[in-house]
């Protein structure tokens, strides 16, 4: 028996972290869902309905200080699906995507300037 040969070429590493998915160029199409797994070029994650191998997609996630030995680090990626793979039990599909390019973004603290508006503004 031939063993099938390992055809990644970025290791995967097994990252159950919470993710937003927007499908690009439809309204009411963002999904809240977890990744199983996160390569240098890919992503897998399971949402409740399929998506169409070539579809455009935009993947936000914060990788945790004990992953990034920092602090947390929020990011963006543009990812095209490559294939689907069977539904769960729970009716959810098994989503692989390419990462095509991504972007650091800032923390969730709001800058200096939005918190003076703000309290100005509520008083």
């Amino acid at each position: 028996m031939q063993m099938e040969s390992e055809r990644r070429a970025m290791r995967r590493f097994d990252m159950r972290l919470p993710a937003s998915v927007h499908v690009s160029g439809v309204e009411s199409s963002d999904f809240v869902t977890e990744t199983r797994n996160v390569s240098a070029k890919g992503v897998f994650f399971y949402i409740d309905r399929p998506l169409d191998a070539g579809t455009q997609i935009e993947v936000t996630m914060t990788f945790p200080p004990h992953i990034t030995f920092t602090e947390s680090l929020r990011v963006r990626f543009s990812a095209r699906v490559l294939r689907m793979e069977s539904a769960e039990p729970s009716g959810r599909v098994g989503v692989a995507a390419e990462i095509l390019q991504y972007e650091f973004l800032p923390s969730g603290k709001p800058p200096d300037d939005a918190f003076e508006v703000a309290k100005a503004t509520n008083h």
